[in-house]
């Protein structure tokens, strides 16, 4: 176990699915906790859609450092597409981290001031939709790195340009 937890590339494909899947699925429970006004089922929401959009660090931080790696394994179109999922991640990776900033918000402003819950839950809940869409964008051109099965077309153009330009190579 220690084996395959020190290889970065392998720590990155376990912790993904909190972006993938926990995320949203955060959001859908925060949304039925405020439709169904419980603020402790809006709380426990919170604190999962916190955590889980706040997995982006190590998410990340185990790409960049198994990105190497899983680059030497690919053959040229996967490695298009590992630099396309490489470029979208660094764009995006902030939107996590505005979700797990408003959902901290939410649990923690109320605290001070009751009227706060509803509507920073509704902002968390907006953020984490968007943090959740975006995961999904990322991950896109992951699957194509070393599944030639899923690759139906090479990557795009302009944003494989754009990712080669941004990390100086090519």
């Amino acid at each position: 176990m220690n084996e395959l937890l020190g290889q970065p590339e392998y720590v990155h494909v376990l912790a993904n699915p909190l972006l993938t899947h926990a995320l949203p699925l955060a959001a859908l429970g925060l949304l039925l906790a405020l439709l169904g006004r419980s603020p402790g089922g809006i709380r426990l929401a919170l604190v999962l859609v916190l955590l889980s959009a706040a997995a982006v660090w190590p998410v990340v931080h185990y790409g960049h450092a198994g990105f190497d790696r899983v680059s030497a394994m690919a053959d040229g179109t996967g490695g298009d597409w590992l630099a396309v999922h490489r470029y979208r991640a660094e764009k995006l990776a902030w939107g996590f981290y505005v979700a797990a900033a408003a959902a901290l918000a939410a649990l923690l402003i109320p605290l001070q001031r009751a009227k706060g819950l509803l509507p920073l839950a509704w902002l968390a809940l907006v953020l984490a939709g968007a943090a959740s869409a975006g995961a999904a964008y990322i991950a896109y051109p992951a699957g194509k790195v070393r599944h030639r099965e899923f690759r139906h077309a090479d990557p795009p153009a302009a944003e494989l340009s754009a990712a080669h330009a941004a990390a100086g190579d090519k």
